[in-house]
């Protein structure tokens, strides 16, 4: 418990999701895939109330999110191998790469901190339900969150990491400070949000994040 504490603290401080990350070097953005091509599988019927760790997730009303940013499975040839996550910035999806020429598609949000970064990485560690610490930075511009800063926002329905957060290294072991995680503003999928890094609707991040397994061999490609 303590090592694992001692992470979480870690990687929440050095950053979190959507407060203004620091900016780190961009890298070349690899031409890795095509664009999908069509509809195979959808899951509007996901979008209900979950019960999760304690906590009630609302309802999305999902017929009010384009149909485009709604979690589905899309016909998606790439060189990348299963499991290989790819962030289209561009496109605000997120693919899962499935194999067989077919992949999980995400709409996400894209803050200004996830222009910030390009190229690839892969999911360090991933946590359910964390804490935000929003950085000194966005503190002065905000007044009213500066509490938060040291003593951090307690998880929950509100907080502006939803329920899930995975963390991306690069392969120097190095914190890349971009993160994928949840939101609770579903209205903001498919938009460029004011600040944050990669934001996906809650009820997506947690089918994200149970196919993700922490390591090298999670892959993570951003193109910008």
């Amino acid at each position: 418990m303590r090592i694992r504490n001692a992470m979480t603290a870690l990687g929440l401080v050095a950053t979190l999701a959507t407060a203004g990350y620091a900016t780190t070097a961009a890298a070349t953005s690899p031409a890795t895939a095509n664009s999908a091509t069509e509809t195979v599988q959808t899951f509007d019927g996901d979008y209900g109330v979950i019960s999760d760790n304690g906590f009630q997730l609302p309802a999305i009303p999902i017929q009010k999110v384009k149909p485009q940013f709604r979690r589905q499975i899309v016909s998606y040839q790439s060189d990348e191998a299963a499991g290989t996550i790819i962030v289209n910035t561009r496109e605000r999806h997120l693919y899962y790469i499935l194999g067989n020429g077919e992949a999980m598609r995400y709409g996400i949000g894209v803050g200004k901190q996830g222009f910030a970064w390009s190229g690839t990485a892969y999911v360090a560690w991933k946590q359910e339900w964390p804490t935000w610490h929003p950085p000194k930075e966005m503190a002065v511009r905000r007044p009213d969150i500066a509490k938060y800063v040291d003593g951090g926002m307690n998880p929950g329905l509100s907080n502006p990491l939803g329920a899930r957060a995975m963390y991306l290294y690069n392969e120097k072991g190095q914190d890349t400070l971009f993160r994928l995680h949840g939101t609770p503003e579903w209205a903001s999928i498919g938009t460029a949000a004011s600040s944050g890094c990669i934001r996906l609707m809650n009820q997506d991040v947690i089918d994200l994040y149970s196919r993700v397994l922490p390591g090298h061999s999670t892959k993570v490609v951003v193109i910008q």
